[in-house]
C-alpha cells in the first residue's frame, strides 16, 4: 500500500510517501520533502498554491491512503486555528478530488507508533524515523521527519 503522510502547515507543510508491504512490517521511502507556501501572498492565494502543489504530489506520487496530522491549537491562539483549519480543508479538498482515501492521526497517537511514546520529542521522532526506514541518518527538516511518521503510524494502524 503506497501511503502519503501530511505534516500540515501554511509557511512549511511535510509530505513523506511510503511504500508498506501487505503486513505493515516493512517501509520504504517513495519521496519526502517540504513545499514551502509563500508567506507575502494574501490568503487565498498561499491556499491555491498549497492546492495546486499538494494535487501534483499525488498525481506524481499515486497514493492509496492520504493521512493528515489533526491540528491541536491553543485556545488563545485563534486566529492560527483558523488558518490551519482553512489549510487542512484544502488537503482534504485535493485528496478527495483525486478519489484518494482519507484518514487523520492525532499527534500523539503518531508518536505512540513509532517511538511506543505518545509524548517523545521531535529528536526521538526523527531517530525512530531513520531506524524503520532504514535512513543512513534522521531527516534534517522536523516537517518531513513528522510526514514520514505520519505515514508510518497509518501503516501500523492498517495492520493493527
Amino acid at each position: 500500500m503506497r501511503i502519503l503522510g501530511i505534516d500540515p502547515g501554511l509557511r512549511y507543510t511535510g509530505y513523506g510517501c511510503i511504500d508498506s508491504d501487505a503486513g505493515g512490517q516493512s517501509s520504504t521511502v517513495v519521496e519526502a520533502g517540504v513545499i514551502r507556501v509563500p508567506q507575502k501572498k494574501p490568503l487565498p492565494e498561499r491556499l491555491a498554491y498549497l492546492h495546486d502543489e499538494l494535487t501534483t504530489l499525488m498525481q506524481d506520487t499515486k497514493p492509496d491512503l492520504v493521512v493528515i496530522e489533526q491540528v491541536f491549537v491553543h485556545r488563545d491562539r485563534a486566529q492560527t486555528a483558523m488558518q490551519m483549519g482553512h489549510a487542512r480543508g484544502v488537503m482534504l479538498l485535493a485528496a478527495e478530488q483525486q478519489r484518494i482515501e482519507i484518514d487523520d492521526l492525532s499527534p500523539a497517537e503518531i508518536k505512540r507508533a513509532v517511538t511506543g511514546n505518545g509524548r517523545a520529542s521531535k529528536e526521538q521522532v526523527q531517530h525512530a524515523i531513520a531506524t524503520l526506514l532504514g535512513l543512513p541518518e534522521p531527516p534534517t527538516q522536523p516537517d518531513t521527519a513528522d510526514a514520514l511518521a505520519i505515514a508510518l503510524a497509518a501503516a501500523a494502524r492498517r495492520r493493527a
